[in-house]
This record gives C-alpha cells, sequence and structure tokens, in this order.
C-alpha cells in the first residue's frame, strides 16, 4: 500500500537542549544587509550575540586557553536575534533572507572523521565491501558474517592481542577486511571528510550524489579541537555516507564522503566548562529521526558509551608529531547507528530520497535538522579562504580574525 505524503517542517524536529541557558554555546551566522557576511556569535539567555569586533573567527576563538573566561568578560550590547528565532529562521525552505541564519558552527579548521568506531557500524561496512555496492545481497552477506566471526565484535579492544588472533582466524577463512583492520587493528581510520569552510548548518540542504542509490545518514557527536590538540568542546553532525560508492571500492572513499553540502554541523558549538566536559560526551545519546515526504519513517540511535576506542585517543591519532592543523580541526566520531531497515522493496534496505529530513538530536547538544537534496542542486559552495578573508576586511575584522582582542 502507497504511504501517505506528509508534511513536516523543521521546527517540529528540534528539541533544544535540555540545559541550553546553562551552557557555554557559540555559533556562526550569516547577517545580511549592506554589510552581509559571517559573523560568530555567543549564546545567552536564549539571546544571540555577535561578538564578532572581539574576535572574528571560530578558530582563533579556540585557540585560546581558555575560550569560556574569555567570552565571559565579554561586554555585550544588544542581541541580535533571540534562538529560537534563529533557528526558526534557519529552515532553507522559509527563511527570511533580512534577519541571520544560522551556518555551520566551524571555519577555518580542518574537517577529519574517524571511521569504523562502533562495532555495528564495523560490521556493515565489511558487508558494503562484500556487497560491491549492491544493496540486494546485504542480508545473506550479513548472516554469514556474523556466523563466521562468532565473537560480539564490541568486545574486542583495537590493538589487542585478543584483536590479533582474531584476526588470524579470519584470515584463515578468508573472511578479513579492510574495515575490520581499522576497526580492530592498532591504528584507527582518520580520513578528511570536507574541506575547511565547506560545511552546512543547522538548516540548510545536505547533499547526496546525484549517482547513490545506496547512501545512508551518520548521526555523530564531532569534537572541536585546537592546533594544541586541546578538546575545546563539541557539537553534532551528519556525515552523509554513499554505501555503493565505497562498497564498490574503499579508493571512492573522497568520492563517498566530499561532496557538495554533504557535511552538516550543528546548530552550536557546546564548550567545555563546569557543566559540560569530555565524560558527557563519552556518554552522549544521539537519536536520529528520517522523515520523508513518502511518509516513511525511521529511527535510530548511537549510544557514545559503545565506542571502541577513546575519543582522546581518536584525537592523538589525529594530531601529533606526524600531522599538525595550525587552524585546528574537528573531529566526527563515528556512529554506532547502521540502517537495516527497508524503505521500498523486502531486502532493499534503507536509502534517502529527496525531501527527507533529517534530525540529529542529544539532550546535551540540541538538534541538528536537514533536509537532502543532490550535492548538484543545492547551492554551491563559494565562501572559501579567500573570499573570507576579503569579507571580514571590508567589514574592519581582519585583525579581530587573526588574534582575539
Amino acid at each position: 500500500m502507497p504511504q501517505k505524503k506528509i508534511t513536516i517542517t523543521l521546527s517540529e524536529l528540534n528539541t533544544p537542549a535540555q540545559d541550553l541557558a546553562q551552557g557555554t554555546w557559540i555559533g556562526r551566522v550569516w547577517i545580511p544587509g549592506a554589510t552581509a557576511g559571517p559573523a560568530i556569535v555567543l549564546l545567552k539567555d536564549r539571546e544571540v550575540y555577535d561578538i564578532s569586533v572581539r574576535v572574528a573567527t571560530v578558530s582563533a576563538l579556540l585557540e585560546l586557553d581558555d575560550p569560556v573566561a574569555y567570552l565571559r568578560s565579554l561586554p555585550l550590547e544588544q542581541a541580535l536575534i533571540s534562538v529560537d528565532a534563529l533557528l526558526c529562521n534557519s529552515d532553507v525552505s522559509m527563511r527570511d533572507e533580512t534577519q541571520p541564519w544560522l551556518l555551520a558552527p566551524i571555519d577555518l579548521q580542518a574537517v577529519k572523521a574517524a571511521g569504523v568506531t562502533f562495532a555495528t557500524s564495523m560490521l556493515e561496512r565489511v558487508v558494503e565491501e562484500q556487497a560491491k555496492g549492491d544493496p540486494a545481497k546485504a542480508d545473506s552477506i550479513r548472516a554469514t558474517l556474523v556466523a563466521s566471526i562468532g565473537t560480539d565484535l564490541g568486545d574486542i579492544v583495537p590493538g589487542s592481542s585478543q584483536a590479533a588472533a582474531l584476526k588470524e582466524v579470519l584470515i584463515s577463512q578468508g573472511m578479513w577486511s579492510q574495515y575490520l583492520e581499522v576497526g580492530i587493528g592498532p591504528d584507527a581510520e582518520i580520513f578528511t571528510k570536507a574541506q575547511p569552510l565547506s560545511a552546512v548548518g543547522y538548516g540548510s540542504d545536505i547533499g547526496i550524489h546525484p549517482k547513490s542509490s545506496w547512501n545512508n545518514p551518520e548521526p555523530e557527536v564531532v569534537l572541536a579541537v585546537s592546533s594544541r590538540g586541546k578538546v575545546q568542546g563539541a557539537t553534532l553532525g551528519n556525515d552523509v555516507n554513499l554505501r555503493d560508492f565505497e562498497g564498490r571500492s574503499a579508493l571512492l572513499l573522497s568520492k563517498a564522503k566530499d561532496n557538495n553540502a554533504s557535511t552538516a554541523l550543528g546548530p552550536f558549538i557546546r564548550l567545555f566548562d563546569e557543566t559540560f566536559s569530555i565524560e558527557d560526551v563519552r556518554s552522549a545519546e544521539v537519536a536520529l529521526r528520517v522523515v520523508g515526504d513518502d511518509g516513511f519513517i525511521m529511527d535510530g540511535s548511537s549510544s557514545m558509551n559503545q565506542i571502541s576506542r577513546d575519543p582522546l585517543d581518536l584525537v592523538a591519532q589525529t594530531l601529533n608529531e606526524n600531522h599538525q592543523y595550525p587552524d585546528g580541526f574537528v573531529l566526527f566520531l563515528g556512529t554506532l547507528f547502521a540502517p537495516k531497515q527497508d524503505r521500498d522493496l523486502p531486502g532493499g534496505g534503507f536509502t534517502h530520497k529527496e525531501g527527507d529530513l533529517v534530525a540529529i538530536s542529544s539532550a546535551r547538544f540540541g538538534t541538528l535538522v536537514n533536509r537532502v537534496t543532490t550535492s548538484d542542486r543545492a547551492p554551491a559552495w563559494q565562501m572559501g579562504y579567500r573570499a573570507l578573508l576579503d569579507n571580514l576586511h571590508g567589514r574592519g575584522l581582519v585583525s579581530a580574525a587573526i588574534k582575539p582582542r
């Protein structure tokens, strides 16, 4: 029976953080008008304050030893907009372009991601590899793999002697995979998810490659890290994934991951302070809801307490003596979520359709909501480094972009 077409707005899927008034929150918004451009904002008492005259890039702010103390020392003038009004106006489908809207809450930072960090999603990567991008083969391959492995991969400590012994057994059975290598081996998979300044924020469309027919959202916690490797806070992210592209060949990872509008972050960065710490990241529960125009609904979740590698270990494997990030970086931590729910045909699994609303939420972070389109139809990425510097210079903010004052 055909599913009933439904209409739902981004706001209906938005659940604010339960302690929004207590945390230290920053973001980026686009301010329209004669001097249009991106602005760094601070949230206080459910109001949004432009602090760009003090610090014009998130990258510079997160280089401070204590960004929270710095923010609390700032004199705040008239509020720019309320948090609720900003979230509402950030929905690209109903935006008033005379009012501010949200951007991704980062700018100059590298956008990195850790892959295969949860046992369930690890197994699904192997399924993709074995299926060669064909979703119809997934169920039978999944059953064979589970029977062959014969143990709960979540109990295996990556890089341990137990992991090495399991590797030998699976090699002898012809079942070893490059995904198992990075999932339970000593070295984590760390890859570049997107280019600096290319991520989209709350309310913007997210892009799926138009040639992909098997894909899914990946709800994740994302760390915000300084150039010295200090984790300053965290946000939510959607590491949009093309299962068919990567399944055909791991060498297609960049095409599967880095496309126009294929990275979403937000709505805000929550900085570490007395109300929020790395322990809250380690225990975070992340919920996912996908609502299609066709009436299809899919719910999922990801529990950070089931991650196979500690977040700080993943940071250390990203930034070290072998690789530096002078403007800092953000790091997607991976997801437990692996979609198996059939959308159309039995055994066909899940894939996105244009118009899907994707809501990623957590009690300590709020909700990131985006609507699905194809990467060629999403607004083109236009503001790179040169355009940003020209814009900041034209607004008299270049010195603030280089060093907070």
